[in-house]
Parts: C-alpha cells; structure tokens; sequence
C-alpha cells in the first residue's frame, strides 16, 4: 500500500471499528466482550461516524478548494446516492438470508430477533418505508445515519472551511434540541440514531481533519503531563469502572446510589447523551496524544485493519451479513464456547480477505492505463 501524506492511522481505526460492529451484531460473542463498549460509555458506533466525518471533510474540502463548490457538491451526492443504493441492495439481501436461515435453524427465531415481522404483516407500506428510510431492521442503522449525515455536508462544508468555530457552535445548538428533532420510522417509531445528534460527532470529526491540516509538522507535542490529558484520561477510567459495573452486580452495588443512578441515567445512544459524547472525545484525545505514526501500520496485522478501512462501505456490508450467519453457525454447533469464537474469527478473516482483494484489484486497475503504452513502445 503506497499511501503517500496519507495519515494511516484513521484507516486503522476504521477498520477496527468494524471488526467491533461485527462482533457487538453477534449475540453472545466471547470476542465481543473486548470491544470499546465494554469499558467506557461509547462505542465503535462514535468511532465510526466521528471518522467518517473526518474522513469526508478531508477529501471533500481538499475538492472544494482545488476544483470548486459545484464540482464537490457533485461528488458528495454522487457518493450518498452509492450509499442509498448499497442500503437498499443490502437490506434485501439480508431479509433474504434471515429468511432462507429461519427455515433451517430452529434454535433462533431470527424473524423477531431482526423485527422483521413489520414486512411480513405490511410489506407493501415496508417497502415503501424502506426507500424512504424508515424501515430499518436491527444492524441497518448505521448506513441511513451516513446518507443523512452526508447529505447535509454541502451545507456545512463551505461553513467549516471558512468559519469552523462557528459552525461547531451552530451544530452544538442543533445537537441541544436533537430529543425534540429525530426523524420518523416505521409505526410511529424513531430512529435509532438520531441524525440531529450524531452531526455533531460528525462535523467534530470534519473539524479535526482540518486541524491535522493547518498544524505544523514540526508542531510539539502535548506532554501526557498536561492537565487537560490528565482530565481526559480520569474521564476514561471512570467510565471504565462505570462500564464494568453493568457487567459485575457486586462492584455495581458497592459504587451505585439511587442518587448517583438518577443522574446518570439514561445514557442515551439515540440522541448521543452528553456523557458518551464526552467519553469518546476524550478517548480520541488520548489515543491522538499517545499513538504515534509509524512504520507498526504497514505490518500485519495493522495493514489489514487499514485495508479494511480504506474499503469501509463493501467491508461493512458483508460484516451485516455474517452477523446472523455467525449466529445461526453457533446455534446449530449448540452455542459451544469454542463455536462462538469459530465464527467470529471466521467472519474476521472473510473481512480481511474482501478488503485484501478489494486492494489488489484497485492496484491493478491503477496500473492498466500503462499496459497500452508499453504494448506499444514494445510493438515500435
């Protein structure tokens, strides 16, 4: 991978984002216990969007500057419509697959477990919700919050470049009223991510690209020993010893109170609540200031989460589908221990391998506009 300017470290941490997606959509997933969600108040959902966000405004802006406004504009719909379509296209395929999975494993009824039941009963008002994004069954949340979200970016984008303070502040407003704001589903429902919330994570991630851009290569680090690293890191550890506390009833009755329970609770995923949103940011500090750049990208198996990363929409996709498979896998070897790892290193590797071959026909794309040329000089 010649990835020249190109900070690696995003890729990594898109793919492994992933990899956490696909282990949380597994139920009862050994691995799943070594994921972000288990020791703080965010997950690889905060870790995702606040990188895609970074991710957009990176390529996006550098497009606005060099080829115009229209000219960007035009590549970010193009890419929301790709994304549309890809929802779409998988959401069929894996009703499809729950289907044919439900009739030949009875240990699960995965009909209900992915609230499938609406098509069954209405499936003409389904569809319709369907391509109207409001019928969204469990695991295909997160692609209509991205369309949502990039939709919105030939708004904001001219409005970061020129004014990013403003426009954090102008989204931080939005993010207040996001409970009263979400967006409608199917019976009444809502979604599961707000988009009203989320744009902040997402223009927050827009807005530190653009600050690794503007900051000098030669800029000093912050030490470890500065107080708002100091802050950050005793945030990380309380909402570690919070996260272990849902998990261990003995450590939750020795911290809890009802009054300490009252204000803390609900941390709620829907509209971001201000705990998990301080949580991740403070987390993406820390690993900022202490994870450097370096040659530990281009070995395995940091290279392959980086390959993962770099073809995040396809790897995604067949991460949603191997979720109930993995399920369906552990079900029929009895739900054993040494099943439920199975599969889910099982799925891991068929990701790494997509994305493996997902590179190596980019690369080879990239090199056949010489082929004619070098025919050429040969036949001369």
């Amino acid at each position: 991978m010649t990835q020249t300017g190109r900070d690696l470290r995003i890729d990594f941490f898109r793919g492994l984002a992933l990899v956490f997606i696909f282990w949380d959509h597994v139920p009862d997933n050994p691995l799943g216990y070594l994921t972000l969600r288990n020791f703080g108040l965010s997950d690889a959902a905060e870790l995702f969007v606040f990188l895609a966000g970074y991710a957009a405004v990176l390529a996006y802006g550098k497009l606005l500057r060099r080829d115009g406004y229209l000219a960007a504009c035009v590549r970010i719909l193009k890419r929301v419509w790709t994304l549309y379509v890809a929802h779409i296209f998988l959401l069929v395929v894996l009703m499809g697959l729950i289907f044919v999975i439900n009739e030949y494993v009875d240990q699960r009824d995965f009909i209900a477990g992915m609230n499938l039941h609406y098509f069954i009963d209405n499936p003409q008002q389904a569809v319709v919700d369907e391509l109207l994004l409001r019928f969204k069954p469990n695991l295909m949340d997160p692609l209509p919050l991205y369309v949502v979200l990039l939709l919105g970016l030939p708004v904001a984008l001219p409005l970061l470049l020129r004014w990013p303070g403003l426009t954090i502040a102008a989204s931080t407003l939005l993010y207040l009223f996001a409970p009263q704001l979400n967006f409608a589903a199917q019976e009444g429902g809502l979604w599961y991510f707000n988009p009203v919330a989320w744009q902040l994570l997402f223009l927050l991630g827009g807005a530190a690209a653009l600050h690794s851009q503007r900051r000098p290569a030669d800029a000093p680090r912050t030490r470890v020993s500065s107080p708002l690293f100091i802050l950050c890191a005793t945030y990380l550890l309380l909402g570690a010893v919070l996260a272990l506390s849902w998990k261990w009833q003995v450590l939750n009755d020795a911290i809890m109170t009802p009054r300490l329970e009252a204000w803390l609770y609900p941390i709620s995923k829907t509209d971001l609540a201000p705990m998990r949103l301080l949580h991740f940011l403070a987390l993406a500090y820390c690993v900022a200031m202490l994870l450097p750049r370096g040659d530990w990208l281009m070995r395995w198996p940091a290279r392959e989460m980086c390959r993962m990363g770099q073809h995040s929409l396809e790897v995604f996709c067949l991460g949603v589908l191997l979720a109930p498979l993995a399920d369906a896998g552990n079900g029929l070897a009895g739900d054993h221990w040494a099943a439920r790892i199975a599969t889910a290193l099982a799925g891991l590797a068929l990701m790494m391998m997509l994305a493996g071959w997902l590179d190596l026909s980019r690369r080879l794309s990239e090199r056949k506009p010489e082929m004619p040329q070098k025919a050429l000089e040969a036949g001369g």
